[in-house]
């Protein structure tokens, strides 16, 4: 991860903030989009010229109470918040960081075995950048029609959601999935800034606008939990709840409620170890 994401995630942030959002009059029409400088600055009780310095890279080091109040400025949520944290510690703790190293394929007899005995609910697993690593028959059964097993996506979440011409179909809320595989890779990156297989995954998806446009906005959501719809080719429609178990993990369970009265169920219970 470069030094520049923390910069980049500023500069992005302040595009996407209308003035009067902020409390502050529209005025004459703006050259470029979003907040000026001077006034995120004003905002946070900073000068201008730091502002700059943080956004061009040349000042690594913000205080807690200056990403306090440029969190607070730009109008972040709480799950902004923590990644725009971790983009601050990163810039100078990039040895520190959790986990780092190419990511781990293989998964656990144990781990296996959980998602086995999770049948009939589907379940999958996913890696760091997207890859499926493992499912139980349920999951394949449910995702194989919808076009998941397809040579084209090399066994790729990720390359499906933005490449495969079924998804945009099949997924009647599709921009919601998009914005979570987004911000799953975009949370991976930041943490796990020494696995360099993230730029040829980055690199294949940015050909795709929709890929592109939220990767350059520098999205992320909360990605715990998600109701998706589904025009299913042989179910019909169906909605399912997603329910992802240790989302920030180098390998990520994910569980399917297709149908979504299970999610009270008191004989469902998902376990995360």
């Amino acid at each position: 991860m470069s030094r520049s994401d923390f910069a980049e995630f500023l500069i992005a942030r302040r595009a996407q903030l209308q003035p009067e959002t902020v409390g502050l009059p529209a005025g004459r029409r703006r050259r470029t989009p979003g907040l000026r400088r001077e006034e995120v600055a004003a905002l946070a009780g900073v000068s201008a010229d730091y502002l700059a310095r943080l956004e061009q890279g040349r000042d690594t080091n913000p205080s807690m109470a200056v990403l306090g109040a440029l969190a607070e400025a730009l109008r972040l949520n709480e799950i902004e918040r923590h990644h725009f944290g971790q983009l601050a510690m990163s810039m100078e703790q990039k040895t520190s960081c959790p986990a780092s190293g190419q990511a781990r394929e293989e998964v656990s007899e144990t781990v296996q075995a959980v998602i086995d005995a999770l049948q009939p609910t589907p379940a999958f697993m996913i890696g760091r950048w997207q890859n499926l690593l493992a499912y139980n028959p349920a999951w394949r059964d449910f995702a194989e029609p919808l076009g998941l097993f397809d040579d084209e996506i090399h066994g790729n979440f990720a390359v499906y959601v933005f490449a495969h011409p079924a998804a945009q179909k099949v997924f009647l809320n599709w921009s919601a999935l998009a914005d979570l595989v987004a911000s799953a890779l975009r949370a991976a990156q930041t943490r796990f800034p020494d696995d360099t297989a993230i730029e040829s995954t980055i690199a294949t998806l940015s050909r795709y606008p929709e890929f592109d446009r939220r990767w350059r906005e520098h999205l992320v959501t909360d990605r715990r939990s998600l109701v998706l719809t589904v025009a299913h080719p042989l179910r019909g429609e169906v909605e399912i709840e997603v329910a992802t178990l240790d989302p920030a993990a180098d390998q990520t369970v994910m569980v399917w409620l297709v149908d979504r009265r299970q999610v009270r169920s008191p004989g469902l219970r998902l376990v995360n170890e």
